[in-house]
């Protein structure tokens, strides 16, 4: 970068276009400062009247001079102190009225930025689970801080300075043309020389500021991913301690080149800008030294137009990149409503049905779901190009010609005609290969997605057609990978039931055998589990996730290898608790190990998205099908282990 030349900072990507204010996103931004109108009001008087007082000091310098040259003074020592204290006085009163300002503009812009941001957070909260697995946490943290900061920077710094520019210049230009019309005319036609450096470098600079926010992004997303706990580990395990501090350090070279590349634009920007304003102030002083020599103009209307002048030319170089500042500015406003608009795929209907008590009958009606689909876009699977001949104009062919596609076609579901009833106070389990899609069926379930074909219903409700607080009320869930908040253990159990008494607490700890250990713990409940739980073992952040699902007390309970992380001892006395707490609940449980689902009502098995199978532990075995191949298999390595167990 520093080799290649100081030019070529002034180099861009033409593909990227010319500066450009969007009048749809200007409106849209106006509306979000509607609520601060008389704010806005109020620090637009401000600024004229700063703008008028700011006029009085040239004025009465020209005065002072005036009434001092000649071979007779006619200053006096009282006009002498009035002028002194006019001089001292409109400062002053600019300064504070200036305090005023700054503080109803910062008002305006926290708080439009407070809206903006709380609203994106909570925007983001209700989105489905496609954007989390799409979309790098860094990314999402960048745009709450860097272009949250930036468009409020756009409300606080450019906009108002815009409106003192133009308040400035259009005052400044009245008193100039009352003094003296044939030296303001002379100081307007210098002003094309202005205009000269915007058009280029205008382009430069703002394809630059959206090029160094997507590489902040990209160094927002590397720190996340490194210098949390679980990040960390992997690091450390693989020994990429050097690599991975070499990949930041080509980020954040990209982010020093950049910045660099900005300061170096902006100056050149400067520098055409400044040599403008010199050219203008020689001309100035020269016609005036002319008309003073030929008409007697007044010395002081000399020394007053050359103070307005860098009041005039100033404003002038703001203005005259005006369109590039406020668009480039707009960019950060541009950035967060990309999350604002982002729809929600799995939305509340308008109507949606409230169910204070439930049954907990599922209904799992045909279901299709795949991956690359987004309902909130309309619903239909993405298919892969060499198969899009073969594809009616809807999107998707029956489910029955699928078989006669091309292969490619054929993977893209994640799930492919799976239908089932689930009885209340039941057990269904699901069994099947890694990859199979077990977990995807309980994503269904929970409604952490749609599916793209068919329904699934509780009590005869389409699950799209429930309110998401019934089905947050009574579905739980326990997922494989248990996340804890870096807090206490009565908090993150707490986050359940937020109301929920210490009594409570401890009973839904002892039910997942954990309260003896936490008890055990020198701060007892109020232990502080570390960055993701990090603080405590595997098995007891799955006790914990299974006490805080437990504490929630839902009408139905999914558990996607909720045992996964526990001993032998352990996971009996956890199976014994779940025994218990299933009663009277709508159970579905994700296994591996097949010996925890022997007692299911009924099993489950998912192969490539389908279920193959189902039927009980003893029907399934007697089929000989999958089921029993896994149970054969699960049975052998048992052996092998409890073998070499003894060996060893």
């Amino acid at each position: 970068m520093h080799n290649r030349g100081w030019f070529t900072f002034l180099s861009y990507d033409e593909s990227k276009g010319a500066p450009k204010i969007d009048r749809a996103l200007l409106l849209r931004v106006a509306g979000w400062a509607r609520p601060y109108a008389k704010g806005v009001t109020g620090m637009l008087l401000l600024l004229l009247v700063i703008s008028v007082v700011e006029l009085l000091p040239p004025y009465l310098y020209g005065q002072l001079i005036n009434e001092l040259a000649g071979e007779e003074p006619t200053l006096t020592i009282p006009r002498l102190n009035l002028l002194a204290a006019g001089l001292l006085g409109a400062p002053l009163i600019s300064n504070l009225l200036g305090v005023a300002q700054r503080h109803l503009s910062a008002s305006i812009g926290e708080g439009l930025i407070y809206d903006l941001r709380v609203q994106t957070y909570a925007h983001v909260q209700r989105l489905g689970l496609r954007f989390f697995t799409e979309t790098k946490a860094g990314d999402i943290i960048s745009r709450f801080n860097n272009d949250v900061i930036g468009a409020q920077s756009a409300v606080t710094n450019t906009i108002p300075n815009i409106v003192t520019n133009v308040l400035t210049l259009v005052t400044t230009l009245a008193v100039m043309i009352a003094m003296e019309w044939r030296l303001t005319l002379l100081a307007v036609a210098v002003l094309p020389l202005f205009l000269m450096p915007t058009r280029r470098i205008g382009r430069i600079l703002r394809v630059i500021r959206r090029e160094a926010a997507e590489h902040q992004a990209a160094m927002s997303s590397q720190l996340q991913e490194t210098v949390n706990v679980s990040g960390a580990l992997l690091v450390r395990t693989f020994g990429r301690q050097r690599a991975t501090a070499a990949r930041f350090a080509g980020t954040a070279a990209a982010v020093r080149d950049i910045g660099i590349r900005r300061a170096v634009v902006g100056r050149w920007f400067f520098l055409g800008l400044g040599i403008a304003g010199a050219i203008g102030t020689a001309l100035m002083y020269w016609a005036g030294g002319y008309l003073a020599l030929k008409e007697n103009l007044d010395p002081g209307t000399i020394v007053a137009f050359a103070a307005y002048l860098t009041r005039l030319y100033g404003p002038i170089s703001g203005l005259s990149n005006v369109q590039v500042e406020f668009a480039s500015s707009l960019v950060s406003f541009e950035r967060v409503f990309e999350y604002l608009d982002l729809p929600v795929e799995v939305d509340e209907r308008d109507g949606a049905v409230e169910l204070e008590n439930v049954d907990g009958r599922l209904v799992l009606d045909d279901i299709w779901f795949s991956y690359a689909a987004n309902p909130a876009k309309g619903g239909e699977a993405a298919m892969p190009p060499e198969d899009e001949a073969a594809v009616p104009a809807n999107g998707l062919s029956d489910p029955e010609d699928d078989e006669a596609v091309a292969p490619a076609r054929a993977r893209r579901w994640a799930i492919r005609e799976v239908s089932a009833e689930i009885a209340p106070g039941t057990v269904t389990a699901l069994v099947g290969p890694s990859g199979s899609g077990k977990t995807t069926v309980s994503y269904l379930v929970a409604r952490l997605y749609d599916p793209t074909r068919g329904r699934i219903t509780l009590d005869g409700h389409d699950l799209r057609d429930l309110s998401l607080a019934t089905l947050a009320r009574h579905i739980g869930v326990v997922t494989q990978e248990t996340y804890l908040f870096h807090d206490t253990i009565r908090a993150n159990l707490a986050f359940a039931r937020p109301d929920a008494s210490q009594d409570e607490i401890e009973d839904a700890a002892r039910a997942a055998n954990i309260h003896d250990h936490v008890t055990g713990l020198p701060d007892g409940y109020d232990t502080v589990v570390g960055e993701r739980g990090y603080r405590l073992s595997g098995g007891e952040k799955q006790r914990l996730a299974l006490a805080r699902v437990i504490l929630k007390d839902p009408s139905i309970l999914v558990l996607d290898e909720a045992t996964s992380h526990l001993d032998s001892q352990n996971e009996a006395l956890v199976q014994e608790a779940l025994s218990r707490v299933m009663q009277g609940r709508t159970n579905v449980v994700i296994a591996h190990r097949l010996s925890t689902v022997r007692a299911a009502d009924q099993i489950l098995v998912v192969q490539a998205g389908e279920v193959v199978e189902r039927g009980t532990h003893d029907e399934l075995l007697a089929a000989a099908g999958l089921y029993s191949d896994l149970h054969e298999t699960q049975f052998r390595e048992g052996d092998a282990a409890g073998a070499g167990a003894v060996r060893s």
